[in-house]
């Protein structure tokens, strides 16, 4: 949202009786998730940040879940968990299409993908940064040598099962092309460039401009997420004003964000762990049980 406000007319020498100078107040702020998912049409094809349930945009995706729209095809590194993150999503059949690099950590995922409920396109987890980075940057494919010699380049990955089994929609040939490298001439295949219908990300810390700070690990696919959106929504952990975010500490400029949400301290403590691991203190009277190994 953007509020713009005229001052009144100025006259003077070399000036037009009447001219109004406008001052433009840039403020992405929405009311909330509900308002800002609020026009995410069934079918859209969504880029969203995070890493495992690390730096999830956990707050969007449930509203987005409230919000109804169903047949989306989202862009992550995976899928979230059975009863988190993206993971709602696909519980309750909203999702059609999914490109990720990792998806071992949802049941739910391996069944509806094994049953042809769900289409996966998986993609090497640089080729996947890369292309959502191509995207926000105007680049509309670029070549790797990641997947030369696979089945990533030479097709036939399986897309989509039908019920009985059977590979019904498998990944296509891609080009590829020899290079000369410093090492002699190599094969790169080219890979297309991902560009979002809507992007959600979560972010530390952001501004009413839109620009964006992300914390240690949760940083991850969520500055990829943020430039290949068409519109960008970013959910903040702390919302400050325009000019207390360093310029050198932005991650995310805004020019690539278009609805900010402030979080509740609540929603923003709201942090669920993927797969909890702790060592044994031998000095400590606790039980240990088998699923914190």
């Amino acid at each position: 949202m953007t509020r713009i406000a005229a001052s009144g007319s100025t006259g003077g020498a070399g000036v037009d009786e009447g001219w109004a100078a406008e001052e433009v107040v840039v403020d992405k702020v929405v009311a909330g998730a509900a308002e800002a998912v609020a026009d995410i049409e069934s079918g859209s094809t969504l880029a969203v940040g995070g890493f495992g349930l690390c730096g999830i945009p956990s707050v969007l995706i449930e509203a987005l879940l409230d919000q109804g729209a169903a047949d989306l095809e989202a862009v992550s590194n995976n899928c979230g968990v059975d009863e988190w993150g993206l993971g709602r999503l696909l519980a309750n059949k909203r999702i059609r299409r999914m490109v990720s690099s990792y998806v071992g950590e949802n049941k739910e995922f391996a069944r509806q993908y094994l049953a042809g409920e769900l289409e996966v396109e998986l993609t090497p987890q640089g080729t996947l940064a890369e292309r959502m980075r191509a995207g926000g940057s105007g680049i509309p494919a670029f070549f790797t040598a990641t997947g030369v010699g696979t089945q990533v380049a030479e097709g036939g990955l399986p897309w989509r099962y039908d019920e009985a089994g059977n590979v019904v929609v498998a990944s296509p040939a891609k080009e590829v092309r020899s290079f000369d490298t410093a090492e002699g001439a190599k094969d790169f295949v080219l890979e297309p460039a991902i560009v979002a219908d809507f992007a959600l990300v979560r972010a530390w810390k952001g501004d009413r401009h839109g620009n964006l700070v992300y914390r240690d690990s949760a940083r991850n696919f969520n500055p990829l997420a943020a430039m290949c959106g068409r519109t960008t929504i970013a959910e903040v952990e702390h919302l400050v004003e325009p000019g207390e975010i360093e310029a050198n500490h932005v991650h995310t400029p805004g020019v690539f964000v278009q609805r900010v949400v402030a979080l509740s301290p609540e929603q923003a403590a709201d942090k669920r762990i993927e797969k909890r691991t702790v060592r044994p203190n031998p000095g400590a009277d606790v039980e240990v049980k088998a699923g914190d190994l």
